[in-house]
Parts: C-alpha cells; structure tokens; sequence
C-alpha cells in the first residue's frame, strides 16, 4: 500500500520528510527557478513535495511538513514576500491532503490527481493570501496570466515528484517494487500477495 510507511519507525518517516523537503528546496532554488520558462513562472516543486509527503504520509505529517518547508521557503533568498505565507498555505494544503491518504489505494492515478489537485489549491491560497496582504502582485491582471501557468507547470512536474516521493517513503518502509518505473504495478502486485 502506498500509505505502508505506518509500519515504518517514526523516526525514519521524519527523516525521510525531512531529506525529500531540503532536495527540493535546493532543487527548486537551484534548477527550477533558473528555467527559462515561458510566462517567467516556475513548478513548485516544495509545494509538490509537501502534498505528496501528505498524502502519503497523513495529516499530521503533512501539516508538520507543510509548515517546516513553507517557513524554510519564506526566508531563503530569494525570498521576496511576507514570512509565513508559504508556511500557511504548505501547512494548510499539507493537513487537507493528509486527509485523503486512505484514498490512495483505490486508483493508480489517484496520487497524481491528488497532487495536482494540491498543486491548485495551494497556488489559489498562496494568491488569496497576498490579495489579503495587500500585496501588489496578487491583483487580478496578474493572477489571470501567472496562475493557469503556474497550475500547469505543477501539474507536468508532480508525476515526477509523486514517484520519487513513493520511491523514498517505499524504501523507508523496506517495500522493495519489482518495475523500476511503476510505483502503482508494485502496489498491486503487493496487495495480491496479501490476498493469498
């Protein structure tokens, strides 16, 4: 099962949240913030880390994650906004996809939608926050053009973030998946051996 980290030490679930948040801080400082993407808008690829720890993981983790990796990502450079935005919207779109973590097992896809799902929620509550700040960049020319492309480029990125995500918590978990590249084909195979 995807959500089979609960066999998992406590511990090891931390650190695990812990090392796939600080990757993608660097990755998202390092790489993808550099992308010279159409629109000037890049993935956010905390935010996807942070829902698909959730959803994975549960409520409390993805609370606790979504909060630890926002207020990391309010004060790193470049960081250019009120400190606790991001730490409001992680903690919040964290908690509510930790909600769904028992719905991961019921379609292969369902990671994938719930991350995207995440991704928009997020991007909406983190511009309805800056409308709330009075900030500048939140007025509707601007969320108009930056967020159906903020959404999209999240929604490319997260199945490369559910599976790695999946990957990391499986080996935690000491679940070895036989198909390299298929999270779900493993999945199954698994819950068959348990049914015999």
């Amino acid at each position: 099962m995807l959500h089979s980290t609960s066999s998992a030490p406590p511990t090891g679930r931390k650190v695990t949240a812990v090392a796939v948040t600080v990757i993608a801080l660097v990755v998202q400082v390092s790489v993808a913030n550099r992308l010279p993407l159409p629109g000037g808008v890049a993935p956010d690829l905390v935010l996807l880390a942070v829902v698909a720890l959730a959803l994975v993981n549960g409520p409390l983790v993805g609370l606790v994650t979504g909060f630890c990796a926002g207020l990391t990502a309010d004060i790193v450079p470049p960081a250019d906004h009120t400190i606790g935005r991001y730490a409001l919207v992680y903690c919040l779109v964290g908690y509510i996809c930790g909600s769904f973590t028992e719905e991961m097992d019921r379609s292969p896809v369902t990671p994938f939608v719930g991350v995207a799902a995440g991704a928009l929620a997020g991007t909406l509550l983190y511009v309805g926050v800056g409308m709330v700040l009075g900030d500048p960049r939140a007025g509707w020319p601007v969320i108009s053009r930056v967020v159906p492309l903020a959404v999209v480029y999240d929604v490319l990125a997260s199945p490369f973030v559910v599976w790695a995500v999946i990957r990391v918590t499986r080996r935690l978990a000491g679940e070895r998946t036989h198909d390299r590249f298929d999270p779900a084909t493993a999945r199954y195979r698994a819950m068959a051996r348990d049914r015999i």
